[in-house]
């Protein structure tokens, strides 16, 4: 499962309405008594706390009051029994729908209580009846916060940018730098530098050079952008320029949104020619000045009402910005877009989950009556600029766990897709989990390597995603060579049912948002990796509320869990070493040309390990989870090794708060 916001989005204010659209004092009808409230307020703090804060003003996950959230449920399409339905259904992580109905109705009259709406005196009840006469009003501002205010297309006071580059050259020579130019080091996505002034006999005295505090309390999942000294980090709304040496803020900028935030996760900005460009929870795509952090310009591309949010790192290249939505598990249907790096205006799309006449669409044999959907993407793409051929990780497909409503292949979900990248046209794919009931999401389509396989020189490209399966697939032939399983396997190939089905990697398995690193001395691919098995319980019901969770099952994860960093022979598929964590492992990794791979655990320990034997040469405990970026890069001659460290995904760590830590040798005296 890719972005799962558990719980519920933002806040509300509720009116009981008559049958004749008037409202109805409290007296009239059932909402709920005080007892039920204070009771929802412990198990609140209890069950929700932790993701939506002790307020309800959102944390990890998000607010459960405010405009926005009113503005959404006030929609004739939703009904306070649809609402109540994605409380039993959708929480609490990570053991969903584990409560009984009266805690359930207790948390929804806290909820309600603490945004207006007064007891009744009479118990709030489950009667679907009962609930759906209640309507949803839109909430009132008093003024102390922003309306919601939708604008599709905002214009910066300037129109191009006054920072400069880097150029689309220098972003095509990027694996033999000293910066760290996209998300994952390079277009081929190979996490490998060749910088190597720290190596195997001297990381045992690196330490800390300078720390960055964002000062918030948001999720860090970022991977840091290092260009010409200057480095760039996000969270959901901030976006910070720092220099890389010294850790001095340049810049900052604070996104407000415009509409309905989905998932608040963000892993970072894409840069070239001056322009820093990202996107957002509320489904924007904008770009910033690098010199000041001004805005150039923002446009809508994503529906927040439908499910779509912007959580992956975009892919800047030339003249596009390549981005697509996540949301597989709010029925989006799928789609990655390139769009004009000058404006955000549309250039081309495809869409993951074919439309009626599209080739694929026959893949889908469900009734059609039964709303389908997902393909959505979240993760790095990668891309051949020889080729002029994209690569994207497309996700699971919706409703997630029963795959018996949706027959069929259910093209493109959990497939390697690899698009021109200047019409959007499909060169091929390759289907990796057809017809998935497990979310076992496609999530990496790097590094793309070349090499010999089988006796034969192949151009080359690594996939992997929450199976736990690492795959070495053919570019011309399209075949795959060899596959790696990690970790624990149970119930691989048995279907999800009513009585519950534990399976290995559970949701939450395998190979997250940041995937292998390759080092071409060793010709081993170093992949982070989870260890966690989950069980899941088809639902009786399977209700589809636009914009909302659509699982068709409950799901709880088991007690344990832990993580391997696997190293595979690139060329044999065969594991040469293996360290377990003894928490799963998310966090980015990182090769270098000092014979030296990095790595962080959700622990918060940043890792050196020689990269040929898996001997541990370093270890520093950052304070913070580490579930997002690491990265390397040289100022002035002086080469850096950066960690984000802080709170993570609300499934994979919450410890500490956004902090990039900056580690170097130590100058020489």
């Amino acid at each position: 499962m890719s972005q799962v916001a558990w719980g519920l989005v933002t806040g509300l204010l509720l009116l009981p309405w008559s049958a004749t659209g008037a409202p109805q004092s409290p007296s009239a009808v059932s909402t709920f008594t005080l007892d039920q409230a204070a009771r929802g307020r412990t198990s609140y703090g209890e069950h929700c706390a932790s993701c939506h804060g002790v307020n309800l003003e959102g944390d990890s996950g998000p607010a459960l009051v405010g405009e926005a959230f009113a503005s959404s449920w006030s929609q004739a399409t939703r009904t306070v029994d649809d609402l109540f339905y994605i409380i039993r259904t959708a929480m609490p992580r990570p053991k969903v729908g584990s409560l009984q109905v009266p805690e359930y109705l207790d948390i929804l009259a806290f909820v309600l209580s603490r945004n207006g709406v007064a007891a009744s005196g009479r118990p709030l009840t489950a009667d679907a009846e009962v609930l759906t006469s209640i309507r949803l009003a839109p909430a009132k501002t008093d003024g102390s916060e922003a309306a919601v205010s939708k604008r599709p297309f905002i214009p910066g006071e300037r129109s191009r940018p006054g920072g400069k580059g880097p150029s689309a050259a220098e972003l095509r020579e990027a694996a033999t730098g000293t910066d760290w130019l996209y998300h994952t080091g390079n277009f081929r996505g190979t996490r490998y530098s060749p910088l190597g002034q720290i190596d195997k006999g001297n990381v045992a005295r690196m330490q800390v050079a300078c720390l960055y505090q964002l000062g918030s309390t948001e999720n860090f999942l970022t991977g840091p952008i290092v260009h010409a000294g200057v480095m760039y980090v996000t969270t959901a709304r901030l976006t910070a320029a720092i220099d890389a040496a010294t850790c001095r803020e340049k810049w900052r900028h604070r996104w407000e949104p415009q509409d309905i935030e989905v998932w608040t996760n963000n892993r970072g900005v894409a840069i070239q020619d001056g322009y820093v460009v990202r996107g957002t929870a509320d489904g924007y795509l904008f770009a910033l000045d690098s010199a000041d952090g001004e805005l150039l310009w923002a446009r809508q591309v994503a529906r927040p009402a439908a499910g779509e949010t912007i959580t992956m790192p975009p892919l800047v290249y030339e003249d596009l910005v390549i981005i697509g939505p996540a949301g597989s598990e709010n029925n989006v249907q799928g789609w990655i877009g390139a769009f004009s790096l000058a404006d955000g205006s549309p250039v081309w799309r495809f869409n993951t989950v074919p439309r009626a006449g599209e080739p694929g669409f026959d893949t889908w044999k469900n009734d059609p009556d039964l709303p389908v959907g997902g393909g959505a993407i979240w993760t790095p793409l990668s891309l051949d600029t020889e080729r002029r051929e994209l690569y994207v990780p497309v996700t699971n497909p919706s409703p997630d766990f029963p795959a018996h409503l949706r027959p069929g292949k259910n093209l493109y979900t959990n497939s390697l897709v690899a698009l021109d990248l200047r019409t959007g046209r499909l060169n091929w794919y390759a289907q990796l989990v057809p017809n998935d009931d497990k979310d076992w999401d496609l999530t990496q389509v790097s590094p793309i390597i070349d090499g010999k396989v089988q006796g034969k020189n192949r151009k080359l490209i690594v996939a992997s995603g929450k199976d736990g399966i690492v795959r070495l697939l053919d570019r011309d032939t399209h075949e795959v060579l060899h596959q790696t399983k990690i970790g624990t396997r149970l119930n691989e190939d048995e279907p999800i049912t009513r009585e519950g089905t534990t399976y290995c990697p559970g949701v939450l398995g395998g190979v997250q948002w940041n995937g292998p690193a390759w080092h071409p001395d060793t010709n081993l691919l170093y992949v982070p990796t989870v260890d966690w098995c989950w069980t899941a319980i088809l639902d009786e019901e399977v209700r589809h509320v636009p914009g909302e969770l659509y699982l068709g099952g409950a799901i709880e994860g088991s007690a344990q869990s832990q993580g391997f960093l696997t190293a595979i022979d690139a060329a044999t598929g065969g594991i040469r070493w293996q360290y377990r964590s003894v928490e799963p492992m998310v966090g980015a990794v990182t090769a270098t040309g000092g014979g030296l791979l990095f790595a962080a655990e959700t622990a918060g320990d940043l890792l050196a390990f020689d990269a040929t034997t898996g001997e541990e040469l370093y270890r520093f405990n950052t304070g913070g989870s580490m579930t997002a970026g690491l990265v390397t890069y040289a100022v002035k001659g002086r080469q850096f090794v950066a960690a984000a460290s802080g709170k993570g995904s609300f499934w994979l760590g919450g410890r500490g708060a956004p902090t990039i830590v900056v580690f170097a040798l130590p100058p020489e005296t």
